[in-house]
């Protein structure tokens, strides 16, 4: 017979920790109204921080621990958790079954989400570990009953129009344009961190939400119980980090093209800005102005003088942004020296090249210490003894020439185990590089994100687009989920990366569009490949890698540079709300870019809008994604007065009005007479 005490649930400090099968299950408070839930087959529990800080001194005054004879209960403010023990002679198998289920409540006992239940005979685990042979850690799958009415949002950024990710399926990867960040807000009223970094899945069906890791050694998700959108994102942000304050140079304007061959085509750009009275607070100097990938240094013969270049850029009140790749060619003056130091990406079979791209090259290991501690001190000696600091992370998922994730081994294990941290690894070597040498204001661009990023100074970009409509849309429900996902700071290419011709006035309408998009996302930047390309040879006659076409707002013709220009200005209007948006962001973990469905959560109507938003809390935005569109619909919520800043008209909130939307107008509402400053800016044609 066996003690029943052996198969009870104890308390050890603020954590109940459960045995039984070979399993530890340990549940235990992370923060206000929030729990952190971890498993494993083997041995105890491991403290991975992947993306978690811990929680504040005084976050767990509300904690209360029980154990009783069938479970054991956990509260700490808004969120119970329930763990039902059981144990009997399983007669299939001819011995004794342990079993333990956990279910989440808010504080008013209704369900919030549970893990699924065994199902009598169907004998189903909640948390099934399968061996990998060999032993080389376990597959996993996290099974949960949730309410099948519920809508989601979150999950970072997938190139999709999808606003409820109820019923979807998510690889969880990161590609080009695909950032994974595995966070969701349920109108249930709970928030969800799948804390893993590993490669996998995650869909959330109307019979059950499954989260799938395909390498780990344990269970680890989070939880947070909120009546509201705002509650839960900021219960997410003092879990996993907030953004620091945005720079003042990250509310203006951020030119950009493929590519500044040298250092006098973009200088000559800055000094035209000035010229033409235009606002412009970053310019970029983008990928190859280096002689091999992962030198990291400006090439003498294009940008002699870095030095004088910052200065004069200075002088005329831009910084300059300089790109940074993972790559290291293996033709670069650096290679050997990481290679050597095991400090590079290694592939676990074949040949070791992971990436083609004007030369073969291998990814610099940032899962390293020691490899990012180089990183940042090469970016030092190189770029921020110029002044420089303002870095473009670009490939930071990274971005395998084939993703092919198995065949890849880190410092901290197989890719497919630990792969998703990347790109936050990537910001943070940056970022402490930074901090260290004194820089108290970072913002830095980065093409992929993870949980926890966020703190790191990341403004994520949506990646390699094309210059559609259709990818245009896509734009706006990206921004929403990111924001969602913990990461305030986005921004999109202007005009979209690959495609847009400047000689084609197709393009033209397409540039306004975004370009008014632009204006009202958290930063607005300007960037593409645009035809028709420009071939750039060395001195010697060598080749080089080419430049696109101009990509400046005076390069489509007269007609699209008045309303650009025009936007520009109203972009520099909204600064002062802009800035008091990102200290929301800052202190409160508020999204900067918002569904209609965080403001305004008891309108039934805003789970269905997926092609407007609100910058902040006050400023409805409803872009033209359509080519070829004059007007639109735009639902205004129900609970607010809303003012069409293009004709200071007020509409009651619950209501759909069709407007006008010439190509120089973008529909904007103000809410109950908020920022009336911008009353019909948009159509001030002098």
């Amino acid at each position: 017979m066996i003690d029943p005490d052996d198969r009870s649930v104890r308390i050890s400090g603020h954590q109940l920790i459960w045995t039984g099968a070979g399993e530890t299950v340990v549940v235990e408070p992370w923060g206000r109204n929030s729990v952190r839930v971890r498993a494993t087959p083997e041995g105890e529990v491991a403290g991975t921080d992947w993306a978690l800080l811990p929680p504040a001194p005084d976050a767990h005054d509300q904690v209360a621990l029980e154990v009783h004879d069938r479970g054991a209960t956990l509260r700490n403010g808004r969120i119970r958790v329930e763990l039902e023990t059981s144990s009997w002679f399983h007669e299939p198998v001819g011995y004794e079954t342990f079993r333990c289920d956990l279910a989440f409540y808010d504080e008013t006992g209704r369900v919030l989400l549970r893990e699924l239940g065994r199902g009598g005979s169907l004998d189903l685990r909640a948390r099934h570990f399968r061996a990998h042979p060999g032993g080389d850690g376990h597959s996993l799958t996290a099974s949960f009953e949730t309410d099948p009415d519920e809508h989601l949002a979150g999950m970072g950024q997938y190139q999709q129009h999808v606003l409820d990710l109820k019923g979807s399926t998510f690889e969880l990867a990161h590609r080009n344009s695909q950032a994974s960040v595995p966070f969701v807000l349920s109108t249930a009223g709970y928030g969800f961190l799948w804390h893993n970094p590993a490669l996998g899945r995650a869909t959330f069906a109307r019979n059950r939400t499954e989260w799938h890791a395909e390498a780990t050694d344990q269970l680890d998700y989070w939880v947070t119980a909120g009546s509201t959108p705002a509650q839960i994102t900021s219960a997410y942000a003092d879990a996993t980090g907030h953004a620091p304050m945005m720079p003042e140079r990250g509310l203006g304007y951020w030119q950009c093209k493929l590519r500044y061959w040298n250092a006098d085509q973009l200088l000559e750009v800055a000094r035209e800005h000035r010229r033409r009275g235009l606002p412009l607070d970053v310019i970029v100097a983008d990928f190859f102005h280096w002689p091999h990938m992962g030198d990291y240094r400006f090439e003498e013969e294009f940008w002699p003088d870095p030095a004088d270049m910052v200065a004069e850029l200075r002088e005329l009140g831009v910084e300059l942004m300089v790109s940074v790749w993972p790559q290291v060619a293996l033709a670069s003056e650096n290679f050997r020296h990481l290679r050597a130091n095991n400090m590079l990406v290694r592939a676990d079979r074949g040949l070791d090249v992971q990436m083609a791209f004007e030369g073969p090259s291998a990814f610099l290991d940032v899962l390293n210490p020691a490899a990012r501690r180089w990183l940042a001190v090469t970016l030092q000696r190189n770029y921020g003894r110029y002044g420089i600091r303002t870095f473009w992370l670009d490939e930071a998922e990274p971005e395998f020439g084939v993703y092919d994730y198995d065949a890849y081994r880190t410092h901290l294990g197989p890719y497919l185990r630990v792969g998703n941290l990347y790109p936050q690894a990537f910001a943070r070597a940056v970022f402490e590089g930074q901090q260290g040498a004194g820089e108290t204001e970072i913002v830095n661009l980065v093409r992929c994100v993870w949980a926890g990023s966020q703190r790191f100074g990341t403004l994520a970009w949506s990646g390699d687009i094309s210059s559609t409509f259709e990818d245009l849309a896509r734009q706006i429900t990206a921004g929403i989920h990111m924001g969602v996902a913990g990461i305030p700071w986005f921004t999109t290419d202007i005009g979209g990366f690959h495609g847009g011709d400047v000689t084609d006035p197709a393009f033209h309408e397409l540039v306004v569009r975004w370009f008014q998009l632009g204006t009202f996302s958290p930063v607005m930047r300007m960037h593409g490949d645009r035809l028709p390309y420009e071939p750039i040879t060395a001195a010697d006659g060598t080749r080089r890698l080419r430049s696109g076409g101009p990509n400046e707002l005076w390069s489509f013709g007269e007609e699209v540079y008045l309303i650009l220009e025009r936007y520009v200005h109203l972009r520099e209007a909204l600064r002062p709300y802009l800035r008091e948006v990102m200290r929301t962001a800052h202190t409160d973990g508020q999204p900067v870019m918002r569904g209609l469905f965080h403001e305004f959560p008891d309108d039934p109507q805003v789970w269905q809008i997926d092609d407007q938003y609100l910058l902040g809390p006050d400023i409805l935005v409803a872009p033209v994604t359509v080519s070829g569109a004059r007007e639109r619909d735009v639902y205004l919520p129900h609970g607010a007065r809303w003012t069409d800043a293009a004709t200071g008209e007020i509409h009651p909130g619950g209501t759909t009005v069709q407007v006008a939307a010439p190509l120089d107008v973008v529909p904007v509402f103000l809410r109950d007479g908020a920022q009336g400053h911008l009353l019909r800016r948009a159509m001030d044609r002098s």
